[in-house]
């Protein structure tokens, strides 16, 4: 494996326990908030949401495999400029960020404030943002791998943005100050 490649398999290890992690806190860490956690979301977009939760989930591991595994990191340009360096900077901005969310809505919910609603809103939109630029660097790879592992990324990486950049970024603060 590529020390690029182990690089980005650290990131995803520790990134993804502090993700986890902060999930944890938040969840059984402060059990009176969990109900509060959802920010007013309607009863009937719930399933909806559970179902994108599950697909972005699946999407993560698709297009992680895809990048970790069947990329030769020597030989990746993006937007026929970029290396592969890219990744493991959106990752980091994906996880650090995602890590962020839980507590500073635990936070809120405890001491209301602007302060803290502006930064839930910016770390959501830097995870939403960073998602977004892992999909356009996924649509602007060169690469020579099978298409159905290639495409597989990009659907994966495609249900991850609608999570991240629609639903987490948009629809769940419009919510969740009501």
């Amino acid at each position: 494996m590529h020390s690029q490649q182990i690089v980005l398999g650290v990131i995803n290890a520790v990134g993804g326990i502090a993700v986890l992690g902060s999930y944890a806190y938040g969840i059984w860490g402060s059990p009176a908030h969990r109900g509060e956690l959802w920010g007013g979301v309607p009863e009937g977009l719930k399933p909806f949401y559970f179902v994108s939760m599950l697909l972005a989930a699946v999407g993560y591991f698709a297009f992680s495999y895809f990048i970790l595994f069947r990329l030769e990191p020597d030989e990746v340009r993006v937007a026929g400029r970029f290396g592969f360096v890219v990744f493991p900077v959106i990752y980091g901005a994906i996880l650090a960020f995602s890590a962020l969310w839980m507590p500073l809505t635990v936070a809120y919910l405890e001491h209301p404030g602007t302060g803290l609603w502006v930064a839930i809103r910016l770390t959501l939109a830097a995870v939403g943002l960073a998602s977004v630029a892992l999909l356009v660097a996924l649509l602007m790879l060169n690469t020579r791998e099978p298409q159905p592992f290639y495409w597989l990324a990009v659907a994966g990486s495609a249900a991850f943005c609608l999570q991240t950049a629609v639903l987490d970024m948009l629809v769940w603060p419009a919510f969740f100050r009501t």
